[in-house]
């Protein structure tokens, strides 16, 4: 597999460190919380539905995430439109957010992060690429495996909360991209035939 031309996802990478970088040296003398997604303002803050998903808590957050939106992400961007690419990374992030507000157990406890922008990507693969190979917790799967893995894992982070991690963003994210992608496949009937070819 090439990775060129995927300018969109390298964009939201250099994007999400250049805002990391800005929290950290400007952190004393602006209020990124104000930017950070927290249910209970949600709508008094609309804007925390988007920017919230350029903040990150600390090294190890955004490496994680940077890591995983590379790999997925220019996996799909190699497959779909650019404007496609776009509307599944923000539209898993929006409904990462919402499924967080629905399922928090403190509606004051800030969000932020890019992991429901990238279970969006994450469950679009699944279904547009399922036989393509990931690995699990060290454990290579097929993507359409792994999609019941993910779904498992962050139904139960739900329902037993597992310290900052925010099960309801993930899997509202996961939901998104999934749901997505089936309108991709009814949308591209005979297209999606030869791209799903392609992906074997």
């Amino acid at each position: 597999m090439k990775f060129e031309g995927q300018i969109v996802t390298i964009i939201l990478l250099a994007s999400i460190g250049v805002v990391f970088a800005l929290q950290n040296i400007l952190q004393n003398i602006f209020d990124f919380q104000s930017f950070a997604f927290v249910p209970a303002y949600a709508f008094s803050r609309p804007w925390t539905f988007i920017t919230a998903m350029f903040l990150h808590a600390d090294l190890t957050h955004i490496f994680f995430n940077g890591f995983a939106l590379m790999i997925f992400g220019t996996y799909l961007e190699a497959r779909v439109s650019k404007q496609t690419f776009i509307l599944i990374y923000f539209l898993g992030g929006i409904l990462g957010n919402i499924g967080y507000m629905i399922t928090a157990t403190n509606s004051l406890i800030p969000g932020i992060g890019a992991s429901g922008a990238i279970y969006g990507i994450m469950g679009a693969l699944a279904i547009l690429a399922p036989r393509a190979v990931v690995f699990v917790y060290g454990i290579p799967m097929p993507m359409i495996a792994a999609l019941f893995v993910w779904a498992a894992l962050e139904i139960f982070g739900v329902f037993v909360p597992q310290g900052n991690i925010a099960s309801g963003a993930h899997l509202f994210g996961l939901i998104a991209g999934v749901a997505f992608a089936f309108y991709l496949r009814r949308q591209y009937n005979s297209k999606t035939k030869l791209f799903f070819e392609d992906l074997k």
